[in-house]
């Protein structure tokens, strides 16, 4: 049994008929930039989130750029971030000219650590940015409470959370502004690359326009040095599609986790997540800590199982953020959960027989000490 770890193919079978004539639509038209589509998807996913304004751009990396531009950010600020992200987190900051100030995360959910942040502020910092990993949603209160006293706006990183509650708020609801990522693997995924912000903020939805549209709200007049960020009509035709069958798909994501979660109680040397108090995840990926991690990844690929990590190396450790001058040892939970992370196979479509599957070739090449304690260690 073949098994991938995300697998397109059962969604796109779903919304092939849809999109095919909302392609022709926009063909017929040759409305290719800023047609009605764009406009029908951005209202849509505002009225989805319960925000008031979204702005479609080219990807996710541009959709942070753009929102901490927006609220401020500028070149020489602080902006503190998780150290276990993907790096077009920090990317978006030094895109800007601003320095990425790492944290450290808690060891059960791998979520930004409140305390980590305060500890973190300075009379430079200038954003917070919290990164819904994996699908979870962080602990906005005490982040938001942190970013008020310190008189200073948050942004959400919602890459991974489209759908996702905190208490009955959505992810990308709570900060001044949210950039999010509409890559074809996400749970609301386009056919290509393709992003947004969200905000409730009415002069940062309108800034964020205007910056994208390189600098420009009315043809040839240029108030900003913008960028040319836009949200491709036709990446809105298939995001309009899945975009109402959202819903139904993260409930099924929320099912396959409970099962995985059934299938793993009590098996020795498997840590597997767990949701938050207060959050409706949505699964974006389901990750396990298992020791001697690459081994039994290589044992799950070369039983046809497309399990995976995400990611292998904090931002601190990677070659382009070596600048910062963040040895081993200055983020141990994160460096530590990054030798132990393991992504197995989720998706709306995955079917009860193949989570057997993962967890009985998972469960036969697992090691056998007992990884409770990481829940409360590092």
């Amino acid at each position: 049994m073949s098994i991938p770890l995300v697998d397109l193919k059962a969604q796109q079978a779903e919304i092939d008929l849809e999109v095919r004539a909302g392609l022709d639509e926009v063909f017929a038209n040759t409305a290719f930039i800023g047609g009605p589509a764009v406009a029908r998807f951005e209202a849509a996913y505002a009225a989805a989130t319960d925000v008031a304004h979204v702005v479609g751009v080219a990807n996710g990396t541009d959709a942070l750029e753009l929102a901490l531009r927006a609220v401020g950010v500028t070149a020489g600020g602080e902006v503190i971030l998780p150290a276990n992200t993907f790096i077009a987190t920090a990317e978006a900051v030094s895109r800007l000219g601003a320095v990425p100030v790492l944290v450290d995360v808690d060891p059960l959910h791998l979520l930004v650590e409140p305390e980590a942040v305060r500890a973190a502020l300075t009379p430079r910092t200038q954003a917070i940015v919290p990164v819904h990993l994996f699908g979870q949603v962080a602990p906005v209160e005490a982040l938001l409470k942190l970013a008020a006293d310190a008189g200073v706006p948050l942004v959400e990183d919602a890459a991974q959370s489209q759908g996702a509650k905190r208490n009955g708020r959505f992810a990308g609801s709570f900060g001044l502004a949210s950039g999010t990522s509409f890559y074809p693997g996400k749970n609301l995924g386009a056919a290509g690359d393709a992003g947004a912000v969200t905000t409730n903020d009415a002069d940062v939805a309108r800034t964020v326009r205007v910056l994208a549209a390189h600098g420009s709200a009315h043809k040839y007049d240029h108030e900003l040095i913008g960028m040319n960020s836009r949200l491709d009509t036709v990446q809105a035709v298939v995001l309009e599609a899945k975009l109402k069958r959202l819903a139904g798909w993260n409930d099924r994501r929320r099912a396959a986790a409970a099962y995985y979660g059934e299938l793993l109680d009590g098996v020795d040397g498997v840590l597997a997540p767990e949701s938050d108090e207060g959050n409706e995840d949505v699964w974006h990926l389901y990750v396990v800590q298992v020791e001697d991690r690459d081994r039994v990844l290589q044992a799950l690929n070369d039983a046809g199982i497309g399990a995976g990590i995400h990611y292998p190396t904090p931002v601190h450790l990677t070659g382009a953020y070596a600048h910062l001058g963040l040895g081993v040892g200055a983020f141990p939970v994160a460096e530590a959960a990054a030798g132990r992370i393991l992504s197995l196979p989720m998706f709306p479509h995955l079917t009860r027989d193949q989570q057997e599957r993962v967890v009985e070739v998972l469960t036969a090449h697992v090691a056998r000490p007992d990884l409770s304690e990481s829940r409360g260690s590092s």
